[in-house]
């Protein structure tokens, strides 16, 4: 059976230019009257404007400064955005944060999702069409895999992990192994049969 693993949870952080003391709350005010929110979304953008739509609002009100969400391509954009400056707060997955900090951009975590159950977390999962013949990796071999992003960790970084835990090398093991650009993209290569598994996030039969 394909194997299900752990990840951490998705999480928010803020380039330390905003992480302003109370004294300094006014200055930073000033010199930000409008703060970038970057999520790379999981889903299409209507679904991204209904997850995060609350929290921006909340963020709006909270701050006393105008946020703003936008969509990312990447998570490489994200990262660069807020290397350069002009993307304030963004929307990590641990392996796009780890990249973050490890390249030098400064950024502070505030918040994480929570599952509606309490949890924190989510998993990484390798997908098959339910009508395909596949029913074990073994199946796999020389088939066509679909992976989401190189700095997706459910979509990337787990699922090689995973592999790598029993000895298999993905770019010899599968005939083919390509980079959909989203989570969403990813399901769909699935879904047209241009790939025959898919790795991307799981959490809930009705949250994934």
């Amino acid at each position: 059976m394909l194997t299900r693993r752990h990840a951490l949870g998705a999480a928010l952080a803020a380039s330390s230019l905003v992480l302003a003391g109370t004294a300094q709350a006014q200055s930073w005010k000033s010199a930000y009257p409008e703060l970038v929110l970057a999520v790379v979304p999981a889903e299409n953008a209507s679904g991204v404007t209904e997850r995060y739509g609350p929290f921006v609002e909340y963020l709006s009100q909270t701050l006393g400064t105008k946020v703003t969400l936008r969509v990312a391509n990447d998570y490489a954009a994200v990262i660069e955005g807020q290397r350069n400056g002009s993307i304030h707060l963004a929307g990590y997955g641990p392996a796009s944060y780890a990249r973050a900090i490890v390249t030098g951009v400064k950024v502070e975590p505030f918040v994480t999702t929570v599952n509606n159950d309490g949890t924190v977390g989510y998993y990484s999962v390798f997908y098959v069409r339910a009508d395909s013949p596949y029913k074990t990796i073994d199946d796999l071999k020389g088939k066509n895999l679909g992976l989401v992003d190189p700095n997706s960790t459910s979509g990337n970084n787990v699922p090689r992990f995973a592999l790598n835990k029993i000895k298999l090398n993905p770019e010899t093991f599968f005939g083919r192994v390509t980079y959909t650009g989203s989570h969403e993209n990813a399901v769909i290569a699935l879904q047209q049969k241009t790939v025959d598994v898919a790795a991307n996030w799981w959490n809930a039969e009705n949250d994934s």
